[in-house]
Formats: structure tokens, sequence, C-alpha cells
């Protein structure tokens, strides 16, 4: 090249906008969503894995709903008794009143505070309640109200609800989950006692609601890290889970999955899970056995 010849300009790459910007991050974390997906397609087998049918659990199972068995918490109870189940996200109680699971350290369903979907609906003030009817799909929930009542001296009778159609029709009715939340947003001459609230207001600690409980005996180090990356991966997608889902509206999905309800399992809520179990104690509701967390 002589001295003479002219050096070719330097080409800068055109500017990226800020909505190009947003679309091309979008692009990508697109992609890596995928990725995880495909990661976690058939990665259950050979392990059986039961989870509730309520929108409070689907942060839980991301990228595992189509392997996993839904059914009710009492019904979940009863498989994992029968080994039917290796892991099955389960009330706090069959944990406690039961020396035979481990529990999955750093996830559980739980409240600090209101939690809008475990209630106490009921017509005559709380002294006057002679008789509640109880969700059948419950088993933390009735311990829980047993042991807040019992704390205020009150003890009236707890009777199955035989039908979830006669729940406006009770002078007290327990309900949980999104049988819960359909009473609250509907008309009804109820007032409602929010346990979340309740149990927040006598001890001060968060309420666990559900853990992933693991039948103990076997190897189970592959699906306890599978369980650990799809609670990752559902709360990296929280926003794309309230969009997509269909149940209630989307502010209240919102409000519900991001503001009353919490995923981790950590000092606080092991706290509130030791005090649960004195009080279950206390009343005469146990025996109840230690937790073993495992990581």
């Amino acid at each position: 090249m002589s001295g003479d010849s002219p050096i070719p300009k330097l080409r800068l790459a055109p500017r990226e906008s800020l909505d190009d910007m947003i679309h091309r991050q979008e692009r990508i974390q697109r992609a890596e969503h995928l990725q995880k997906e495909a990661d976690l397609e058939n990665s259950l087998a050979p392990f059986r894995v039961g989870t509730v049918p309520f929108l409070n659990g689907v942060p839980l199972t991301r990228g595992l709903e189509e392997q996993v068995i839904y059914e009710t918490p009492a019904r979940l109870a009863e498989m994992l008794r029968r080994d039917e189940l290796d892991a099955a996200l389960v009330s706090i109680t069959e944990v406690l009143l039961n020396d035979r699971y481990d529990v999955l350290d750093g996830i559980a369903i739980a409240s600090l505070g209101e939690v809008l979907s475990v209630l106490l609906a009921h017509r005559p003030p709380l002294e006057e309640i002679r008789d509640i009817y109880c969700d059948p799909a419950s088993l933390t929930s009735v311990n829980l109200l047993k042991v807040l009542l019992a704390e205020r001296g009150l003890h009236p009778r707890f009777q199955p609800l035989e039908d979830y159609g006669a729940a406006a029709q009770k002078d007290a009715v327990l309900l949980i989950g999104d049988k819960a939340l359909e009473f609250l947003l509907a008309s009804h001459p109820h007032q409602i006692w929010d346990l979340g609230a309740a149990w927040m207001e006598w001890t001060g600690k968060p309420f666990v609601y559900a853990v992933w409980a693991l039948r103990r005996g076997i190897e189970n180090e592959r699906l306890r890290r599978l369980l650990r990356e799809a609670r990752a991966f559902g709360m990296e997608t929280l926003d794309y889970i309230i969009a997509n889902r269909t149940e209630f509206t989307y502010p209240f999905r919102k409000d519900y999955l991001t503001w009353h309800l919490h995923y981790h399992l950590g000092a606080d809520e092991k706290a509130g899970i030791a005090r649960f179990a004195e009080l279950l104690q206390k009343h005469g509701l146990g025996p109840v056995y230690p937790v073993r967390y495992v990581y």
C-alpha cells in the first residue's frame, strides 16, 4: 500500500436503542428458559413425586408440571405413608406427626401474616362457635386452627365438610387452597379469620404450610437437586407464571403469589415450625417428632 492511499475509516456498529436492547435481553432470557425447560423435561423418572393442585404450589414445580402427580394434601400424605411416592409437597403436620420423612431444606410454602388461602369463615363470634366444618383436603390447617383456638381457651367440635357447595350454609367452615380463595372473593355473610394473620399476631413468626417431604431410606440426591432447580426456575419466571395462569384475575394472582406467600425455608420459618410443634404437643395433638432437614 502506497503512502498516498487513504486510510479506510473505521465503521462503528449502529447504536442500539433502548427498545432493541430490551428485546435482545428478552430473547436471551427466553432462550435460557427454554433450555431449562428442556433440561427438566422427563428428568424425574424413576422418582414418583406428588404436589397439590392449587395455585400456591405452581412455582415449586416449574418445568416438572407434566411429571408430577396432583392430589390434595390429605391424599398426598396417604400415598407417602404407603410408599407410593418418593417425595411430596405435604402439610407440615404430616412431617411433625410422623417420624419417617426428611424435609428438603430451603423450600416451603409459607406466609408472614395474611395468607388468604387458609381461613375460617364464621357467622357467630369465635367464642360462640360450637361446630366447625373442615375442608377434607386439609391437614395442617385443621391443627393450626385447633391450636389457635385452644390458646384462646376455645374447643369447638370439628366436623368434616361434606360438600364444598354447602360451605356458605355453615355457621363456621375451614377452607384451604383455591376453594378458600373462591369463597373469599364470593358474596357471603361470613366474617373471615385469616389463619396466617392470626398466627403472626399470636407468635410473631411466619407459618409454614407445606414442605417437600422425602421418603427416608432411598438414594435421592438427584431428586433433591431437581426440586431445588424447579423452585429456582419458578422464582425466576414468577412474572410469567402470574401472567399465564387463568385462576382468578391477574391483579389477584400477582398480589397472592408475590405478597401473601413466600417460598423459602430459612431460620425464621424453622423457628415458626418449632413453635407450632411446641403448641401441638402442648394441646395434646402429638406426639411430635423433630424435623430432619436435608439439602
